[in-house]
Parts: C-alpha cells; sequence; structure tokens
C-alpha cells in the first residue's frame, strides 16, 4: 500500500521502499504482473478523483519502469473514491483512502 498526500499524485519518500521492494520483484520475474489500483478520498467530484486515483497509479508505475519494469507488467485501474479502505468523514479516514494498491495477478 502506497498512500499519498490530499490532491497529490508524487510518491512520498517513506514509501518509496515499498514501490522499490515491488519493482525489485517484478523485474526478476518478467512473467509477474501486476495491478496498480489507483484511490481517492471522497472529497472531489467523482471525474476528479477517479482521474487523481489514475495519476497516483501512473506515478508508481512511472517509478516502477525506472527501475526495470517491463509496461506488459502492469496495469494501471483507478476507482477513484468509489472503494473507500475505509468509512468516515475525517482526515485520518481520507489518509487511508488516498492509496494505490499493488496486487499481483493469479495470486
Amino acid at each position: 500500500m502506497i498512500y499519498f498526500e490530499y490532491d497529490s499524485d508524487d510518491v512520498l519518500p517513506e514509501y518509496q521502499s515499498v514501490v522499490t521492494g515491488n519493482a525489485e520483484y517484478l523485474s526478476s520475474h518478467p512473467e509477474a504482473t501486476a495491478v496498480l489500483q489507483g484511490h481517492a478520498d471522497e472529497r472531489g467530484s467523482s471525474e476528479y478523483n477517479i482521474a487523481l486515483g489514475e495519476r497516483r497509479a501512473m506515478s508508481v508505475a512511472r517509478s516502477m519502469r525506472l527501475q526495470g519494469v517491463g509496461d506488459r507488467q502492469l496495469q494501471i485501474v483507478s476507482y477513484g473514491e468509489e472503494k473507500p479502505a475505509t468509512s468516515g468523514h475525517d482526515e485520518s479516514t481520507w489518509q487511508r483512502n488516498r492509496r494505490v494498491e499493488i496486487t499481483y495477478q493469479g495470486r
């Protein structure tokens, strides 16, 4: 799980090791594929949040590609605000919903 600041698609330094660990796995297993699922909190329009979730997933993908992951190993999906990790209407809840989840195909 990689979390983001409000209205941002920048991978925070504290989550770079998560991206790197997944990139190392994928680059050493070229047959493996992963789905990068972008999410946003409930603030903003549905359209904006879909676009923001996609930008977040693309930011993670860009970092992984720079570390040797092949284009065909990654699929990007944005759920925007549609699949919250937790419910509530406060900063703590919103922070947990601003994320990219990395899932592996066939696992």
